[in-house]
C-alpha cells in the first residue's frame, strides 16, 4: 500500500504528530490558502495545512509577509477549514498581532480560533515573544513556533539569507527551540538554517521540528504550495523542489481557450443548448 493512502481517514491533531515522531514517521505539511486548493492538498493525505502568512506574497503581491492583515488571514484560513477534514489547519498570525502586546496576542489568536475555525497558530520568534505565547498556550491555544529565518523580521535582517550559521546565534536558537518546548507549543519550524544544527534541534526536542531549507534531519518538511506546484517561478532557493510546472500548464491552457474563442471553435455544437 502507498504511504499516502494510509489512514487518511484518521483526523490529524497536535498529538498525533507528537506520536508521528515517536515512531519515526516524517510529516508532511504545506500551504494553502483557499477551499478549493485545501481540498485537493487535504485529500492527497496532508498531515499539516499551513494558511500562511506567505499569502501576502503569492495572493497579494506584495513584496513580504508584513502587510497581510489579521482580517485577511481569518478570512484565508476560514476557506481553507471549510475545504479540510484531515489536515491540522495552522494559521500564521501576522505581523504586529502579538509583537510587544501579549494581550493584543492573545486577542489576535482568540480571533483567529473562533472566526475561522482554525485548529492552532504559528508564531515568528523565540524568548523575546516568550510572555505573548504563554498567554495563548494558557487560553487552550495550541501554538506552533517558528525560528531561525523568520520572514516578518526581513527588514531587520535586512536578507533572506541562511540563519545560524555563527556559534551565538546557532546557541540563541537551540536554547529559544527548548524554552517554546518547555512553555507548551506543541511543534517548531526551522527555516533556512544549517542542516546540522537543525538535526541537533530536532534530536534534543520530543516535539516535532519541521523544516523548510533545514536539511532531512528533522521530524518532516514544509514548503509553499505555489514555489512546489511551480505557480511562482520567479522564487528558486536551494531548497525548493518542484514537484510539477503548473505556471506553463496553466498559460497553455488560458491561450488555447483564447484562441478557441478568436476562432469561433469554442462553444462548438456538442457545448450549446
Amino acid at each position: 500500500m502507498s504511504t499516502n493512502t494510509v489512514d487518511n481517514t484518521r483526523k490529524v491533531t497536535t498529538a498525533r504528530l507528537t506520536e508521528m515522531k515517536q515512531r519515526g514517521e516524517k510529516i508532511a505539511m504545506l500551504t494553502a490558502y483557499d477551499y478549493s486548493m485545501a481540498k485537493l492538498i487535504d485529500e492527497a493525505g496532508m498531515d499539516v495545512i499551513l494558511v500562511g502568512d506567505s499569502a501576502s506574497n503569492v495572493m497579494a503581491g506584495n513584496l513580504t509577509t508584513l502587510p497581510i492583515t489579521l482580517d485577511q488571514m481569518i478570512y484565508h484560513a476560514k476557506s481553507v477549514i471549510k475545504g479540510t477534514t484531515r489536515a491540522l489547519v495552522v494559521c500564521d498570525m501576522p505581523f504586529g498581532t502579538y509583537q510587544g502586546n501579549p494581550i493584543g496576542a492573545l486577542e489576535s489568536a482568540i480571533r483567529i480560533m473562533k472566526e475561522s475555525h482554525a485548529e492552532a497558530v504559528k508564531i515568528e520568534g523565540g524568548a523575546e515573544i516568550r510572555e505573548s505565547i504563554e498567554r495563548i498556550l494558557c487560553a487552550g491555544i495550541p501554538v506552533m513556533g517558528h525560528l531561525g529565518l523568520t520572514p516578518q523580521s526581513i527588514n531587520k535582517f535586512g536578507t533572506y539569507a541562511v540563519r545560524a550559521k555563527g556559534e551565538a546565534e546557532a546557541e540563541k536558537l537551540i536554547a529559544d527551540a527548548h524554552m517554546l518546548e518547555e512553555i507548551g507549543c506543541f511543534a517548531i519550524v526551522l527555516e533556512k538554517i544549517p542542516a546540522e544544527l537543525a538535526k541537533r534541534v530536532a534530536s534534543e526536542l520530543t516535539i516535532p521540528v519541521i523544516g523548510i531549507g533545514a536539511g532531512g534531519g528533522v521530524d518532516g518538511q514544509v514548503l509553499v504550495m505555489h514555489d512546489m506546484l511551480g505557480i511562482n517561478k520567479g522564487f528558486s532557493p536551494k531548497f525548493l523542489r518542484r514537484y510539477a510546472d503548473l505556471s506553463t500548464v496553466i498559460n497553455q491552457a488560458v491561450s488555447s481557450y483564447i484562441e478557441d474563442v478568436k476562432t469561433s471553435d469554442f462553444p462548438n455544437a456538442s457545448e450549446q443548448y
